[in-house]
This record gives C-alpha cells, structure tokens and sequence, in this order.
C-alpha cells in the first residue's frame, strides 16, 4: 500500500511508508542507522496518531495547533531526506563498462557506497534529535492535556433562511415552478408517493427554495411538516419534531421512545394521510434511509421534498425516478444584480453610475452565489458610498471570509461540507488553489499531479489513476468543485472551482503551510519558514518578486503561470515533485538547462511554444512520471528519454518515435507519435514491446507512392495486433495529405476486443466497415470516415453492444432517396454526429430508433429535401431522450424558400420533444442562396421587361 500525504498531517503517511521500505532488506544500511530508523518510525508513529485524532477536532486549541505545525513541518524534511537516501542508494549506471576499467569502476562505487551510507547515519543522528526535541516539548507543554473543542455551540446558520420574506428573494419563481411542478405533475395518473430532491453546493439557497415550494402547498395536503436534517443526524430529534408539527400532545409523550418507537408512531399517524415532509440538509445516504422508514406508501399521492449538497444522496432519495433530481444553479447576471442591488439601494436605478463598474467586479467574484451576494451586500451597506471604499471591498473579499465576522455565517456554511469531506479529499481539494480564479482545469492533468504530489494511495494493485477519477468525481460529487465539458460517458473532462471555494481553500490551504501564492491581489501572502509548494501568476500582476527571505529550497511543487525576467531558477528547486510551467509565448530553453539536477521530479509539463529541444540530460530524471510537452515546438526527442524507466505518461505533439522506446515498459499513455518514410522499423517493432499501453495516438504520414509503406505498415499492424491482445483501450489514428490506411482494414487480427475508443481524424475514408470493429464489444466510442454510408453500414454498427458515441463522416449517402436508422440497434447510443453534404434526402428515424440518444447533430440538404408538400419526414419526435438537436442545412443549390421550409419543418419535429431541449440550426453556404437570389429576381425582372416589351411592340 502506498501511503498518502494529507495536508493536515503533513508527509507523515508516506514518511512511515518509506521508513518501512528503507528498513527491508533491500537497502543494506549499518546496523546504527536501523536501530536509529526504527526510534525514528516508532516516535513518528505516535506523532501520526495525535495529528489524525487531531484533524478530526473542527476547532482545535492554539497550543495544539504550533505542536501540529512543528511536526507537520518536521515530518516534510525528514521525507526530503529519506528520498535522498533512497535516490543516493538506489542510483545505479546503466550501463558499467568490462574489463580492468570496470573493475576500477566498481572499487570506486563501493568506496562511495561507504561514504554515502556514513553521510546518511550523520543525517539519521540529527533528524533523531529533532524528533526527540519535538516530543519532550510535547511532554513540557502538555500537548495531550488540552481538552480539543469539538465545535461551537452557535445558531444553526440555515436558520434564517427559514424566515426570509418573499419579497426579498429574487430569481427564485422559475426554480420554485418548475420543482411544484416535479411534485404534482403525476398526481393523475399514480396514488403513489414520489420524492423530489433539489442538489447544490452550500450557499445557493437550498434551504429557502425548499421553503418557498413549502408555503407555496400550503392546504394541498392534509399535514405537512418542515425538518432540518445534520451532518451528525439525530434521528430521533428529527422524528419527533416530524410529530410535534402535529400536535403538541404527542411531542411530550415521546420523549423516552427510541427510534423504533418513534417510526412506528409516525407510520401509523401518516398511514391515511396525504403528507408533504420537507427534509432539509441531507449529508448521508444512511441517514436517508433511516429516515425513509418513517413514511408509509399510502396511495394518498404524498410527497416528499429533500435537499442535500451530495449528488448522490440526492439520487438515491429519489430512486429510481432520477428525472426527479433538481439541480440548483447559481443566480445568472440579471437576477444576481437584482438581488445585490435591491439589498444595498431598494433597485439597481438607484446605484450611483462611479458605482457600476465596481459592482460587477464584485459581482464576479460572487459568481451568482445568493448568499456570497446578500453577505457582501449587507457589508456595503455599513460603508462610505464610494468607490475608493468598494474597490477595498472587492480587493479584500477572500480575505475578508478568514477574518472578518460579518463574513462569519458565510464561512460556517462553506466549512459545513469542506469539515464533511475525508482527509484524503481535502488535500486533493486544497491542492487546487494553485490555479488562478476562473481556471479550466483538466481532470487528468489534476489527477497525474496528485499522484506526483503522493496523494493516491493505492491497494491491492489498483490502478492511481483510476483512483485519482474517484476522487476528482467524489469532489463533485460533493458540490465543491463544478464540472466542466460533460462527455457522452457521463464524465467531466475538467472541473472549475467557484470563488468563494477558492478563497476558501486558500484560507485553509495558508494556515496549514499546504501552498503559498506569489500574484494573487486578494490575499496578502503570509511568509512561512519553509514554502512547500509555490503557485506563482505573472498573468494576475507582472512586478511579482519571489522574497528573497523566502525559503524555497525545500519546495515540492512549483507552478508558474506567464513569465518575468526574474523568474526564480530551477537550480532553487532541487526537492521538486512536480514542475508545471504554463507561458505559450516567452519561456525558452535556456531556463530549462538545470533540469537532470531534479531528481525527485515526477510530473514535468511545458507550455511555451518558444521551447523547441529538452536538455539531453532529460534522462536522469528517473523518478518522472509525466511528461507533457503538447504545447511546445520541440521536433526531436532526446535519446536519453528512453532511459526514463518509471514514465507513465508520454505527451507530444507529433514526434518521431525514438530508437530503443520498448525500454519504456511503464508506458500506460502516448501519443502523438508520428510515423512518416524515416521511422525506423525497429521503433515500429518496439511499439508493440510496451506491454502496459492502454492510450496511443498515432500520426500516419506516409504516403501510398512510397515503396516503403508496406513494410512500415506491416511492422505497425504487427505492433498493434500484440498491443490489442493487452491492454490497449483507446487509439486514435490521424492522417493527411491523402496517406491511405487500407492496411488497416482487415489486417488487425486477432482483433483488439477490449478497445474501447476508436477514434479516427484523417481525410482518407474507408470503403467499408472493416471487419475486426464488428467484434469490438467493448468499444464506446467511434469516430470513423466512411463512404458510402449506407443502411448496412447502420446496421452493423447498431449492433455494436456498448457503444455510446458515434461520429460517422462520408462524402455521400447511398440511396440517393435517404438512409433509415431502424429500430433495432444502438441501444445504448448518448451522442450521435453525422457529417455528410452529398446527404440526399438526409437521414430518418424509425420509431424506437436510438432510445437514449441525448446529442444529435444532423445535416440537411434543402435542394429537394422537403416533399410537393414541404414536409421533412425526419422521424427525429421519435428520439424521446433528446436533449441536444444541432441540425447544418446545406444551402447549396436551394432557393430561400426551401432553406426556411427545412427550418421551420426541423422546429415541428422539435416541438414534440422535451421542453428541455436545446435547438441549434444553422445555414452552411448560404452565401450561395444570397446570389442564387438576386440572379433569380434578376432574371425575372427582365423576364418582364422583356415580355412588356414584346407586347407595346
């Protein structure tokens, strides 16, 4: 098991685990030094334990805080050390020459060994009287003594929400109508009772939309009943306030009942009645389903209303009816005005016009967050109304949630669900501050620094980043970071954090030494002894100075963004774990010329387009694990880079393969490797030698006159047949210029029949579906060219089991009269893109065809597509679960008339789909129309001055 660094204990996690790795047989120490490490894991043990027991009190003593901090800290450089050692122990020539020179070499290294393994016992000696200084301090001060507070006894921050008049809520009609409506829409047709769930992170106002609907029903149903639910629920307070809404009577007869008690009372009070339970706050599945306990399935048309900041609470709660999940978004631009004007002046008219400007940068900062916006506006109220004074105000916002009491109930309500996250997650979402405000961030670019960083742990040979996904999916799950770029499989390609997260995170993140930002206006930097991991962003400021008092020796992570003359250099960093530097302009090699001295570096990505060659000495970096150069210029890779034995990732922008890659046996990713005349064949040979490939991209550029590409493309297809019979999932193969793939048709054989992404980005079109893609049952994803498209081609692959995303591109359509998508097949089918000018009559759907299609993007030809009586038989009101319609209506060769006759037949066919729907149509070539228009009035006008003519004559 691999253990992981928290940002509340520090290193100490994985220090113990490397203890425990030193301590084995591998690694031959003096006996001293064992006797030594093992004091060393035995006192950092019981150090561990404290900090655990520790992270889990919200409020901790000040006293108990420096301890934490010192052995946080000290729990940081003794891990530098240790990997130090290890690196120093465990670093070995790759090659040793023979002979009498080689016997020399080994004297030499064994003479070294020695002097290494002393050097490492004097490091032992006083990392072991830091530790001992440590704990007798603890023991001087009495560490343990101190009673930790658990929480603060204060009012139930919700509260108010409760009470807040109608008069004062804005954007709140829509959601209200729309969740009124979840709640009594089946009222004709089912007795049952039905529960609707509203999800959302903490200050969207939950809590008041659920009391709006509340009110709103009030006298529909025969009892109803409000109840706030904990993170730490009692159950039986909850169920006896469930009754004591009902009578007064019942609520002191009950309080010696236990939960068994109170339940059975509550079924048999709601048995025959038509009830409404608002239960507010919901934090747990187990919680929910003890509660649930409590409501009878009366046929009385009852419903229930939750709310909860966890997705799949909110699922769970009310399944198996997942349309009934009503997911809160922030307030957009309008309502969000509305609401902080009203707050400060009575209406936006009133604000003062020096004002307006401010106001929308304060307004950002909020991003649409009802109670980021009434907090900040009731502050205003209390100042000078200038813009001197709200400029401060939107200066300090961040630093004014840490200290600031007016922006105490604020903090209480975000800290709710940061206190609710495990320890593992709140460092992988502290972790996240090191990106500026409003930052698109990639969720496997996140996901390879957190393990780089030590994060993942790992057990039973899972795999990190599959590991790394759960948490990245946890994290939205739990409303604290928002997804970005949903795909057809139902994941987030990125995630996005809001600002009153961030700042958050930044609060927390400074006060347990975890990052430390150099450029962010909104929060003052606090010095540290020792910085850890440096976010730096010229973008945000370009006079930034890194303090020269700083100590950042001891620095793991380093993430720049932009570029400045002073940029601190590499030869600072030597403890670097991950090393990010993102400027597309002005970076240049030179900084780079340092980088072999890194030799802890683990994740390596380099956006500057003025880079265009690594250092040859790339390949001492034995410990790296990604190395992402997609935005550079570099054309070569060093030799060296197949030395790189631990290299999980490979990300290029079209280079060559190099001589000797099998070596590379951790390779999991790569791409995009390009092959042309001067790949050599044995590079193409050893691509099938990296057993552990699961994602490959290729760039084919080998034209078909070349002799050579028989015996390039017989030595790819070689490769790939061996890489499919393992673990390849995903490929995607582009090329230009014309260059063929017809080795690729049926040559693939055995066929790879876990690939789950086919993904093509060429000019050249396959005749026909190739053979080995039929047997793909795992395949989800599918971008393939293909002319002639026909209903066959249709056939085949709907019967391609799980397939989610299909992407076909032809340059004709056969018949001429249109293909028909049936309904057998592509049953499981999300997304579906069709790209086709030579379309014909265009595509139709049967009834049932496609039945979980969501996206649908479909061209129409105008020129003849409608029938004598300007009707478009599509069939796509057949697509029940479409929830996109992006429709291309080929303008070439139509009249106006047939362009809008298309439209508007494209609108009725929508029209019977959901409500929800999004409709996009656009005109391609309409230029065309445009002259064909003006030749054709043209024409006719002088048709009629001709024919005027002909008759005065």
């Amino acid at each position: 098991m691999e253990a992981i660094v928290c940002a509340s204990h520090g290193a100490m996690g994985s220090l113990l685990w490397k203890l425990g790795a030193l301590l084995s047989d591998e690694y031959k120490l003096l006996s001293s030094v064992k006797v030594d490490m093992m004091f060393l894991k035995a006192e950092l043990e019981v150090m561990h334990a404290f900090l655990k027991k520790m992270s889990e009190v919200e409020v901790p003593d000040e006293q108990s805080k420096c301890w934490m901090k010192e052995v946080r800290e000290l729990s940081y450089d003794i891990e530098d050390s240790i990997d130090s050692f290890i690196f120093s122990l465990g670093c070995e020539s790759n090659s040793e020459p023979r002979g009498f020179k080689g016997f020399v070499g080994r004297c030499l290294n064994l003479f070294a060994d020695a002097k290494t393994r002393h050097w490492i016992a004097k490091k032992i000696q006083r990392l072991k009287c830091h530790v001992i200084e440590a704990s007798n301090r603890r023991g001087r001060y009495r560490v343990d003594d101190a009673v930790p507070r658990l929480s603060r006894t204060s009012i139930d921050p919700r509260l108010p929400a409760l009470y807040t008049e109608t008069t004062r809520l804005v954007g709140v009609d829509g959601p209200r109508d729309k969740l009124i409506k979840l709640l009594t829409e089946r009222e004709g047709t089912t007795t049952q009772l039905s529960v609707v769930s509203i999800v959302g992170f903490g200050g969207l106002g939950k809590t008041t939309l659920a009391n709006e609907v509340y009110q709103k029903l009030e006298g529909q149903f025969d009892y109803r009943a409000f109840v706030s639910v904990s993170q730490k629920p009692d159950i039986k307070k909850i169920l006896r306030h469930i009754l004591c809404q009902y009578s007064c009577r019942e609520c002191g007869n009950n309080e010696i009942w236990d939960e068994q008690q109170l339940i059975n009372t509550t079924r048999q009070f709601l048995k025959d009645k038509r009830y409404f339970i608002v239960i507010d706050d919901i934090w747990s599945i187990s919680a929910w389903r003890t509660i649930r306990c409590a409501f009878p399935e009366n046929n009385c048309s009852s419903r229930i209303l939750t709310t909860t900041r966890i997705i799949t609470v909110a699922k769970y709660c009310c399944s198996p009816h997942r349309d009934h999940v009503y997911e809160l978004k922030p307030l957009d631009a309008a309502h969000s005005k509305s609401l902080f004007f009203n707050r400060i002046f009575g209406s936006e008219d009133r604000c003062p016009l020096h004002l307006k400007e401010v106001s929308n940068g304060i307004l950002k900062k909020c991003g649409g967050l009802p109670l980021a916006i009434i907090t900040v506006a009731s502050l205003l109220v209390t100042k000078a109304i200038t813009k001197e004074e709200w400029e401060k105000m939107l200066k300090s916002i961040g630093s004014a949630l840490e200290k600031d009491t007016d922006m105490e109930e604020m903090k209480k309500i975000l800290l709710l669900s940061y206190n609710d996250l495990p320890y593992h997650l709140k460092t992988c979402l502290l972790y996240l501050g090191v990106f500026p405000e409003d930052y698109e961030i990639k969720r496997d670019r996140l996901i390879r620094r957190w393990i780089a960083e030590g994060f993942i742990t790992t057990e039973g040979g899972q795999d990190m980043e599959e590991i790394g996904e759960c948490y990245f999916n946890e994290l939205i799950n739990r409303s604290m970071i928002q997804p970005v770029g949903i795909q057809y499989d139902g994941r987030a390609d990125a995630c996005r954090v809001h600002d009153m997260i961030l700042d958050l995170i930044i609060s927390k993140s400074v006060e347990e030494n975890f990052l430390t930002l150099c450029g962010d206006g909104n929060h003052k930097l606090l010095q540290q002894d020792k910085v850890r991991r440096l976010s730096i962003n010229y973008h945000a400021r370009d006079d930034i100075i890194v303090p020269t008092n700083m100590i950042v020796s001891n620095v793991r992570s380093l993430t720049i963004f932009g570029y400045d003359e002073n940029m601190p250099g590499l030869s600072n960093f030597l403890l670097l774990r991950v090393l990010d530097l993102e400027n597309r302009v002005v970076l240049e090699y030179n900084y780079l010329r340092h980088i072999g001295r890194l030799s802890q570096l683990r994740y390596l990505r380099l956006s500057s387009r003025r880079i265009t060659a690594l250092p040859e000495q790339i390949g001492d970096l034995q410990n790296l694990q990604t190395l992402d150069l997609r935005w550079t210029r570099i054309k070569r890779l060093p030799q060296s880079v197949v030395l790189l034995r631990r290299l999980t990732c490979l990300l290029v922008n079209s280079l060559e393969l190099p001589e000797g890659i099998g070596n590379m046996q951790a390779l999991q990713e790569l791409s995009e490797i390009e092959i042309n005349c001067h790949t050599s064949v044995s590079s193409l040979l050893e691509l099938g030698k990296l057993t552990n490939i699961r994602i490959l991209g290729l760039n084919w550029c080998i034209l078909d006159t070349n002799y050579v590409t028989k015996i390039h493309a017989d030595s790819l297809v070689m490769s790939l047949c061996k890489l499919g019979m393992l673990n390849l999932r995903s490929i995607q193969i582009q090329s230009y210029h014309s260059c063929s793939l017809d080795f690729l048709k049926d040559s693939w054989f055995p066929p790879p029949r876990r690939l789950q992404i086919f993904d093509m980005s060429i000019d050249y079109h396959f005749p026909r579906i190739p053979n080995w893609i039929i047997s793909l049952e795992y395949l989800s994803y599918l971008d393939i060219y293909l002319t002639p498209v026909d209903e066959e081609s249709f056939r085949t692959l709907g019967d391609l089991p799980s397939l989610l995303f299909l992407w076909i591109s032809s340059r004709e359509a056969k018949p001429k009269e249109g293909v028909i998508v049936s309904s057998n097949g592509f049953r499981c089918l999300k997304e579906f893109y069709f790209t086709c000018w030579e379309i014909g009559t265009g595509l139709s759907f049967e009834p049932g065809a496609m039945p979980m299609l969501e996206k649908l993007r479909i061209p129409f030809n105008a020129h003849g597509v409608c029938s004598l009586h300007g009707v478009l038989d599509s069939g796509i009101w057949h697509l029940c679960s479409l929830r996109h319609l992006h429709v291309e209506i080929i303008c070439h060769g139509a009249r106006l008339k047939e362009v809008e006759a298309v439209e508007e037949a494209v609108k009725n066919a929508a029209s019977y789909l959901s409500d929800e729907l999004f409709l996009d149509v656009r005109r391609w070539d309409e230029e065309e129309i445009l002259k064909d228009e003006e030749h054709k009035l043209e024409e006719e006008e002088f048709s009629s001055y001709d024919s005027k003519s002909i008759t005065q004559y």
